[in-house]
C-alpha cells in the first residue's frame, strides 16, 4: 500500500478534503481475505459527506447557480449538513439546513457554530420528512434559495467518481475485489462503484441497507420504504447486503474494543457488511479484499457539553 500523504501546506480547509487513510482491519479478516477501512472521519467537516458538499458548492458555484445573494438550503440527516456548514463558512456563502428534529445533538451544535439556520422537521418522519419540508419551503419562497437537492444532484456522486474511488484504486489497485457500503442519499454507493467498474480488471461492488423500514442506523435508507433518491440506480451495482441495527451497533463497539477504532454505526453497518462478503469468499475457498467506508466517528452521536466562551480559572 502507498504511504498516505496530505498536503503539507493548503490555501483553504476546502483543499484538505480527501486523501483520507485506508486502515486494514486485521482482527476481522478470515482466512486469505484482506479488509480495509476508508478512515473518512479524517475529513476536515469530519464525515464522508466533505467531498459531496465540495463538489456540490464548487459546481454550483463554477455554474453561476449559486451565488452571494442566495441561501443554499437542503435536508439532511447530519453530516451533509455539516460540510455544508463548513464549506459556507470558508466560501462566503450562507447556508440553511432542514433535518429531522431528532438528529444527534452534536451534529446541532456543529453546524450551528458554523453560523447555519437549522429548520427542524417532524422527527417521525426521517429523512423523507424533511426532503418534503425542504421542498415546500423552496416553493414558497422563489429567488430566495440555492436548492442543490443532494439526493438527485450528478455532483453529489461526481465527488467519490473523482476522489474517493480514485484513491481506493491508488492504494489497492488489482488487489481490490469487492466494495461495499451503505445506501442514503446513494453517492457515495453510485461515484465510487462507477469508477470501479471502469477499472481494467473486475470488482465486485455491493450496496448496504438496513434490514427494516425502522431502524436505528442514522443516514441510512431501507429503500423499499423511502423516497429513492433520483441519483440512485439499482442496475449499477452487483447486489445489496442487508444489516440488521443490532449487527450495526454491536460492530461499532467490537471495533473500539479490538482496534481502537470508535466510529458511528453506519460506519459499523458498513463493516458488518464487509465482514460477511469476506466470510463468504473465505468459505468458497477464493482469496480477496474488501473495502468499505468509515463514514464518520462514534464521538459525532454523543451529547456534548455545551460550548461555553467563558472560563472560571
Amino acid at each position: 500500500m502507498t504511504a498516505f500523504v496530505r498536503p503539507v501546506r493548503v490555501e483553504s480547509i476546502v483543499d484538505a478534503i480527501g486523501n483520507t487513510p485506508l486502515l486494514r482491519l486485521r482482527n476481522l479478516e478470515p482466512n486469505g481475505v484482506e479488509i480495509y477501512g476508508k478512515l473518512e472521519f479524517m475529513n476536515p467537516g469530519g464525515s464522508v459527506k466533505d467531498r459531496a458538499a465540495r463538489q456540490i458548492f464548487l459546481d454550483a458555484i463554477a455554474r453561476g447557480d449559486l451565488t452571494k445573494d442566495k441561501v443554499l438550503i437542503d435536508s439532511t440527516s447530519g453530516n451533509t449538513g455539516v460540510a455544508y456548514s463548513m464549506m459556507g463558512a470558508a466560501l462566503g456563502y450562507r447556508v440553511a439546513l432542514v433535518m429531522p428534529k431528532n438528529v444527534s445533538q452534536a451534529r446541532k451544535d456543529i453546524t450551528r457554530a458554523f453560523g447555519t439556520e437549522l429548520i427542524y422537521s417532524d422527527p417521525l418522519e426521517g429523512s423523507d420528512g424533511a426532503i418534503r419540508l425542504v421542498r415546500k419551503i423552496v416553493s414558497e419562497n422563489p429567488g430566495k434559495y440555492y436548492y442543490p437537492d443532494q439526493y438527485s444532484n450528478a455532483s453529489n456522486w461526481r465527488g467519490h467518481y473523482l476522489g474517493t474511488a480514485p484513491e481506493l484504486l491508488a492504494d489497492l489497485g488489482d488487489r481490490l475485489t469487492h466494495f461495499v457500503t451503505g445506501l442514503g442519499t446513494s453517492g457515495t454507493m453510485m461515484g465510487v462503484t462507477r469508477r470501479l467498474k471502469e477499472h481494467a480488471r473486475p470488482i465486485t461492488c455491493f450496496a448496504m441497507e438496513p434490514s427494516e423500514p425502522a431502524h436505528g442506523l442514522e443516514g441510512l435508507k431501507h429503500m423499499d420504504s423511502s423516497i429513492v433518491p433520483p441519483i440512485y440506480d439499482r442496475s449499477i451495482h452487483d447486489g445489496t447486503v442487508t444489516v440488521d441495527t443490532d449487527h450495526g451497533w454491536d460492530m461499532s463497539d467490537r471495533l473500539v474494543a479490538e482496534i481502537g477504532l470508535h466510529v458511528g454505526h453506519s460506519a459499523g453497518a458498513n463493516v458488518y457488511a464487509a465482514w460477511r462478503l469476506a466470510k463468504e469468499i473465505a468459505e468458497r475457498g477464493e482469496r480477496g479484499c474488501v473495502a468499505t467506508i468509515l463514514c464518520d466517528r462514534g464521538d459525532r452521536y454523543f451529547a456534548p457539553m455545551k460550548w461555553e466562551k467563558h472560563y472560571r480559572w
